[in-house]
């Protein structure tokens, strides 16, 4: 009888031990949406307007370079913005909305903005001008993000794609501003 007993008083701990362990996990769960729920209360919701006007998101009067550790990297120097891109990559460096401040002043004073793709002289050149033109529109759909106007992007080939200077310059996409 005392077999039988010792199975009795195993199963009811064993028993006793899983509803305690499902009762913590329970509470645990109530506890972690009780506690999002008083945070994301405290923050008021910021109604979004249909409509939201063109804001400059940052102005530009100097020279900015942002370089990060791939090669892709952002220069403004005399209005023009220059993206720099990695080796096979059309990924933009981030401050690209920083960069492009001066040319969207320049959209909303009635300018328009010229895109134009360039490329390194190593491998295919056929894989180089397609490359070229996919970090062109990459550039062209941030900037058309930014509130800039389609009609005011003019996409434009150069007539010699291959930049000059060494291949980390060369592989670059201008930004400028025309009448």
């Amino acid at each position: 009888m005392s077999a039988t007993s010792d199975d009795d008083s195993q199963q009811n701990f064993v028993l006793a031990f899983l509803l305690g362990l499902i009762a913590l996990v329970i509470l645990f769960v109530i506890g972690i949406v009780l506690y999002f729920k008083s945070h994301n209360a405290a923050v008021p919701a910021q109604p979004v307007a249909a409509t939201a006007p063109a804001t400059t998101v940052a102005v530009v009067t100097e020279t900015v370079t942002v370089v990060i550790p791939d090669g892709a990297s952002i220069r403004v120097a005399g209005g023009v913005v220059n993206f720099y891109f990695a080796t096979a990559s059309a990924d933009i460096a981030p401050g690209a909305a920083e960069a492009l401040a001066i040319v969207l002043k320049g959209v909303e004073g009635g300018k328009k903005a010229l895109v134009s793709g360039f490329h390194d002289t190593t491998g295919d050149p056929a894989l180089n001008d397609e490359l070229a033109k996919k970090r062109a529109q990459m550039v062209r759909d941030v900037l058309v993000g930014l509130g800039c106007p389609v009609d005011k992007v003019q996409m434009e080939r150069p007539a010699v794609t291959t930049g000059s200077g060494n291949n980390a310059e060369a592989r670059r996409v201008e930004v400028k501003l025309i009448d």
